[in-house]
């Protein structure tokens, strides 16, 4: 449903810079503002090659196409001639990217001027509530932007999620039946299903290699399900081969199996499946909070640190008083604080002392994960708290002009 009929259409525009997670973020958010309620999107992307991997129909040689009720531009630079006509209601620049000056230009002649956001990044940090909707009028032109924070308090955005998502995930986790099928479909054997399961999604510099030694000398099996492409050097050792899609092996303990990149709605699935979920940047870092299961955050690297600064944040936040939880993700980012090389090559290499620890706490993890899904729920969906938030922008704007007598800016 809209909350504003005077805001029926909708503009995303979305550079790649995380290979998935960008495209990821905006492929969802343009979904459910279509489907739930019954927005025209246009979502202008950079890279239809990325968004073809969780996205099967893109055609990527078409410069517009109309995918799942959403209209997908090629936005292949920053030229283009654009009218008041092409400017929609409500137009969001992903992540800070620039938009086409002449989409800014055209934006400024138009009548009502469009509710304009800058979508940010995902971050726990207490900063985020004091910047969350505060405007950046621009300096020539009559237009404001504001940023749009997603976060994990009711003084953010929230965090992106269908109104349908958490019935699909309790349906399919209730059906053994049903849960067999997807994984055998994947090439997961009865003995592999049977196991403890661990889906890997993580950036190349994660210490995959030491932590596959150390499942390899464990006492349970234990199965990592990774997809193509992934952590691909420390896969192709392991394997003794080309990490394709369906390629396994077991060694040890462990074993690694290679799966096909899947779209969206089946990586949902595996998540749900698995009881341990090794995440990465934001987009599957919000799904792994949604599948109400343990996991492990890989960060995406930001200059100076401060990715890890984002980390502790989360953290704290999140863990509860899990001491596992902590080192572990600390030590998978490489974010403890060593105070020589030597430290250093001696916490890379504990991992046969966390592993056992964190394995040990995946019960009290798996009721965690469903406590923080119930306090994620009470902050409302993003897309919702967006479109409310629009909806104001544009109430003000008319009061402003009645009392004026001039259009709305």
């Amino acid at each position: 449903m809209i909350f504003d009929p005077s805001l029926a259409t909708l503009a995303i525009f979305c550079k790649v810079v995380d290979n998935y997670g960008d495209i990821g973020i905006c492929w969802r958010l343009a979904r459910q503002l279509h489907g739930e309620h019954g927005i025209a999107v246009t979502l202008w992307v950079d890279n239809l090659h990325s968004f073809q991997r969780i996205c099967p129909a893109v055609d990527v040689g078409a410069d517009a196409q109309q995918v799942a009720g959403v209209t997908v531009r090629h936005w292949c630079n920053q030229d283009g001639v654009f009218s008041p006509l092409d400017v929609a209601d409500i137009v969001i620049e992903f992540f800070a990217c620039d938009i086409p000056p002449a989409y800014i230009a055209a934006m400024a002649q138009c009548t009502p001027r469009p509710v304009w956001l800058n979508l940010e990044g995902l971050s726990a940090e207490q900063w985020v509530e004091g910047c969350h909707t505060l405007p950046s009028p621009h300096p020539r032109l009559p237009l404001t932007k504001h940023f749009f924070f997603p976060g994990f308090t009711a003084s953010t955005g929230g965090l992106l999620r269908e109104s349908a998502l958490d019935g699909q995930r309790r349906q399919f986790q209730s059906d053994p039946v049903e849960v067999a099928a997807f994984l055998a479909q994947l090439g997961v054997t009865p003995a592999e299903i049977a196991a403890l399961k661990v889906s890997l999604f993580c950036y190349p510099d994660a210490p995959v290699a030491a932590l596959f030694d150390t499942w390899q000398a464990g006492a349970a099996a234990l199965v990592c399900l990774v997809p193509e492409g992934v952590a691909a050097a420390a896969v192709e050792k392991f394997l003794g081969m080309p990490a394709v899609a369906g390629a396994a092996r077991t060694l040890g303990a462990l074993t690694v199996r290679v799966l096909p990149f899947v779209a969206q709605p089946d990586y949902d699935r595996l998540l749900w499946v698995c009881d341990l979920n090794f995440v990465r940047g934001e987009d599957s870092f919000v799904r792994a909070q949604w599948a109400g299961k343990p996991f492990i955050w890989h960060i995406y690297a930001q200059d100076d640190n401060l990715h890890h600064v984002k980390l502790r944040a989360f953290l704290q936040r999140y863990n509860a008083g899990v001491d596992s939880l902590d080192a572990f993700s600390l030590c998978w980012n490489g974010a403890l604080d060593y105070t020589s090389d030597a430290d250093a090559e001696e916490a890379q290499a504990s991992w046969a002392l966390q592993w056992p620890a964190l394995r040990a706490d995946l019960a009290h993890l798996a009721r965690r994960a469903l406590d923080w899904q119930a306090e994620m729920l009470a902050n409302g969906d993003l897309a919702g708290n967006l479109l409310r938030f629009a909806a104001s922008l544009r109430l003000a704007a008319r009061q402003s002009e009645a009392k004026s007598g001039t259009m709305p800016g």
